[in-house]
């Protein structure tokens, strides 16, 4: 949203709400698209929270934490590639809805009316369901979506596992709805149902009863992410299950998922996490002879071979059996601590940034970012134990204090904004 001084309030009560679409139209009603709160950004402190209070859940019912702090720091730094755009340009799920809506809009629905606002969820979720279908079914755009069912894991920091290229396919199927919704209702709903996508992404709530045959769960989502065979391309809702219901890819949990992609990436780098796949298909492009056979390479199922069904065949999925270790790193504890509070710092300096991007040079926001990305590429180099990960951290430690030194970067010690401090002046007599 451009203007951030014209956005609403979002008090804490709301916060927590919309978290879990627990909302009314009244507080969430808004004329223009400015005046639309940053929800996602608003709600960041109680993801964090609530992984804290997962983590003791967790911890109290299996006797050991959900998930590993290689695989957590990896979802995590993920979600922040993710968000890194908006720093220099609106997302093209809004900017494409709003040309659609002055262009070529049929009717204006009221942005007041709550007929608008529950026809935005159901549309909102309508279309997320064919967007996160299609992500499944074409190759080209699970090249995105794979990212987020790459973990091994699955805990709310998996939901913070989002891919830098989902949004320029995602927005395809959300712009009918520019023809009549209002964009202000539309970002409203668009935040919303990511938002409620959040808590689902956990193992310490089991069934949630006769909700289940209405909302998207913990229950169903499990399915989603798993890869054990009757799991594949299974509940792709976003906030209601009942399209799944309705169109004949829903699936209930019965045997115990294993979770991941079919063939494990085994990294913590934040490169492969997000392109792997793309290079994927860029070789089996080349390698694969005839026009329509590479045009299949890159819209057909990512199981599709020649001679094969579109999405591939069900049998060729590597079977499960319950027992699989999730890859994890082999670094000392020392070293995963040291990686922890490098991340700890980033994410601080992160959202920093963010809060300080209107007062920013085009430059610095430049700068800070490319320094944001070299950090994530060193933790996961180093929770990868790569040969270069040493070099790679003393490279990006270099850079640290040369971006301090310009003034592009403020250090987090005081003690250290003094010595860079006394330095310019030393090196200035």
């Amino acid at each position: 949203m451009k203007n951030p001084e014209a956005q609403q309030d979002v008090s804490v009560s709301q916060r927590i709400r919309v978290m879990f679409y627990v909302m009314k139209p009244s507080e969430t009603s808004f004329q223009t698209l400015e005046e639309v709160p940053d929800y996602v950004r608003k709600a960041t402190p109680f993801f964090i929270s609530l992984m804290l209070l997962e983590l003791v859940v967790g911890w109290i019912r299996k006797g050991k934490p959900p998930g590993g702090l290689d695989d957590a720091l990896t979802s995590m730094s993920a979600g922040i590639v993710s968000q890194l755009p908006r720093l220099f340009y609106r997302s093209i799920e809004l900017t494409s809805y709003v040309y659609i809506w002055e262009n070529y809009r049929l009717i204006s629905l009221p942005w007041d009316s709550p007929w608008t606002w529950y026809l935005t969820f159901l549309g909102v979720d309508f279309g997320y369901y064919w967007f996160h279908r299609m992500a499944h079914e074409v190759n080209i755009m699970w090249a995105g979506h794979q990212t987020h069912h790459s973990s091994e894991g699955y805990n709310l920091s998996t939901a913070l596992r989002q891919s830098v290229l989902q949004i320029y396919t995602s927005w395809i199927f959300y712009s009918p709805l520019a023809l009549f919704i209002p964009p202000s209702v539309y970002a409203v709903h668009l935040q919303f149902n990511l938002l409620y996508q959040f808590w689902i992404h956990t193992e310490v709530i089991d069934n949630l009863g006769p909700l289940e045959l209405i909302l998207n769960t913990p229950s169903h989502h499990r399915v989603h992410h798993g890869r054990n065979r009757y799991c594949i391309d299974k509940n792709f809702a976003g906030t209601l299950i009942i399209w799944d219901r309705i169109f004949g890819t829903f699936e209930a949990e019965n045997e115990k998922v294993v979770y991941g992609l079919t063939h494990p990436i085994n990294t913590f780098e934040p490169f492969k996490v997000q392109f792997h796949h793309l290079v994927n298909i860029w070789t089996t492009f080349w390698a694969t002879p005839g026009f329509f056979n590479k045009f299949s390479v890159i819209f057909k199922g990512p199981g599709w071979g020649p001679g094969k069904p579109r999405l591939g065949l069900i049998e060729e999925i590597p079977e499960v059996e319950g027992k699989e270790v999730p890859f994890t790193s082999s670094a000392s504890q020392l070293l995963k601590i040291y990686v922890l509070v490098q991340f700890t710092l980033i994410l601080a300096f992160y959202e920093e940034t963010f809060a300080d991007k209107a007062v920013l040079s085009q430059v610095s926001l430049l700068l800070r970012v490319c320094f944001i990305i070299l950090t994530l590429t060193s933790i996961g180099f180093l929770l990868d134990q790569r040969p270069k990960a040493a070099v790679l951290e003393t490279l990006r430690c270099l850079v640290f204090l040369g971006l301090c030194r310009a003034g592009h970067l403020k250090p987090c010690f005081s003690s250290l904004s003094f010595a860079l401090e006394y330095h310019k002046l030393w090196n200035s007599e």
